[in-house]
């Protein structure tokens, strides 16, 4: 396993691929999992956990219906802070930036990548609104899935794609009697500045 804080890259987004990929090979659920962090636009947090499905130069995308919580606060406020933490490499990752939204083309093709039950249920459900019954819910699912028989699960109209462009990057490495390695990367308009933080 590489320890690249010993000598901190001068590319967060090339670090961030390679700790993601060292996860991949130790976490056994989900490595991609991470919380993300919103707000109301005056200010009122909260955090859940997604799945980041991309990471490039353009940023780290994710996938949600645009009515739910998160996608309400990204409509009035499109900053957002995303942590990675895989316990098992004792590390973690914090980034802060702006959110915006993916083209539809792009939306379309990974929501038709998904299995057709996860397409059925991300149609069906009203994500964050109050559900009367689970009963209710597998009912509505089980309905729809009757009435597409053998037909293309239609893109819903709320579903949306969303990319955070990076301007903080931390890295966090555990250390021994609690000396943490932390390296923060804050962009600039000459590229990536980096520096050392006490842990």
């Amino acid at each position: 396993m590489s320890t690249p804080l010993e000598t901190p890259s001068d590319d967060p987004i090339a670090l961030l691929r390679i700790w993601i990929a060292e996860a991949t090979e130790s976490e056994p659920n989900d490595p991609c999992a991470a919380s993300l962090a919103t707000a109301t636009w005056n200010g009122y947090p909260s955090v859940r956990m997604v799945l980041i499905k991309t990471v490039d130069e353009d940023g780290l995308s994710f996938y949600t219906n645009a009515g739910s919580r998160k996608g309400q606060e990204l409509a009035v406020n499109p900053l957002a802070a995303i942590c990675f933490h895989w316990k098992t490499l004792r590390r973690q990752i914090r980034i802060e930036g702006a959110v915006s939204m993916l083209p539809l083309g792009i939306v379309d093709h990974y929501f038709h990548s998904r299995s057709r039950g996860s397409q059925i249920a991300a149609a069906v459900s009203k994500q964050s609104a109050p559900l009367e019954s689970r009963e209710r819910l597998l009912e509505a699912v089980a309905e729809y899935a009757r009435e597409l028989a053998g037909e293309e699960v239609p893109l819903p109209a709320d579903w949306r794609g969303y990319v955070l462009e990076p301007t903080s990057v931390e890295f966090w490495a555990d250390g021994k009697d609690r000396l943490h390695d932390r390296v923060r990367f804050t962009k600039s308009q000459g590229g990536w500045l980096s520096e050392r933080l006490y842990p």
